[in-house]
C-alpha cells in the first residue's frame, strides 16, 4: 500500500505533530513508548501472576492467549499483510510495518481483557472511560514521536478491541462461571 486515500489526512496530523519534541509532553511520550513496548510486557504478566494466585484459571487462560494471540496473529498478521511504511524520521525505534500501530492494538486489547475479567459490572463505564482516555493518549504518542500514521493508530486501536470482545463474547460463558464460583466463596 503505497498511497492510501486518507495519506493527506495523515500528512496533515503528522506536520501537527513537529518540534520540538521536549518537555512535559517528550516525558509522557516516552513513558507511553516504555509501557507499549517489551518492558511493558510487565503489566500484563503481573496481572496473569494475580489470576494464577487468586486461583482464577479461566481467566488467566483468558488473559494469556487472547493477550497473545491479538498481538501475534492479529496487529503482526496485519503488518505483514499490509506492509505500511512509517512516517520518516521516527524519534524512537521501530520494526518493520506502521499499520497497524502495535502498541495502540496493545493498549486497547488489555483495557478490553482487565475490563472483562477484573472490572466489576458495575465500575465498568468509568473503567471504559478512563481506558479510552489511555488508548487515545496511546495513540497521540505514537503520532508524536513519528513512529505511526493517524490511521495505523486508529486501526490499531479498532483491532486491539475487536480482538478483545469478540474472545470475551466467545469465552463470557465460562468467564461468567468462574466468577459465579468465585462469588460463592466470597472471592473477587
Amino acid at each position: 500500500m503505497t498511497q492510501p486515500p486518507f495519506q493527506g489526512l495523515d500528512d496533515r496530523r503528522l506536520s501537527w505533530m513537529g518540534g520540538p519534541h521536549d518537555g512535559f509532553p517528550s516525558v509522557v511520550a516516552a513513558l507511553l513508548n516504555w509501557f507499549g513496548g517489551p518492558a511493558g510486557s510487565v503489566v500484563p504478566l503481573a496481572l496473569l501472576l494475580f489470576l494464577l494466585v487468586r486461583r482464577r484459571w479461566v481467566s488467566a487462560g483468558f488473559l494469556f492467549v487472547v493477550y497473545m494471540a491479538g498481538n501475534m496473529l492479529v496487529v503482526q498478521g496485519l503488518k505483514h499483510l499490509v506492509d505500511r511504511p512509517r512516517p520518516e524520521n521516527p524519534l524512537v525505534r521501530v520494526d518493520h510495518g506502521s499499520f497497524p500501530s502495535g502498541r495502540a492494538a496493545g493498549a486497547a486489547l488489555l483495557v478490553v481483557i482487565v475490563g472483562a475479567v477484573l472490572v466489576p459490572a458495575a465500575r465498568r463505564r468509568a473503567w471504559w472511560i478512563g481506558g479510552a482516555v489511555f488508548v487515545a493518549a496511546m495513540m497521540w504518542s505514537r503520532t508524536w514521536l513519528h513512529a505511526h500514521w493517524l490511521s495505523d493508530t486508529f486501526a490499531g486501536a479498532v483491532a486491539g478491541v475487536g480482538a478483545g470482545l469478540v474472545a470475551w463474547w466467545l469465552c463470557a460463558p465460562a468467564l461468567a462461571r468462574e466468577a459465579g464460583r468465585h462469588a460463592e466463596r466470597g472471592l473477587r
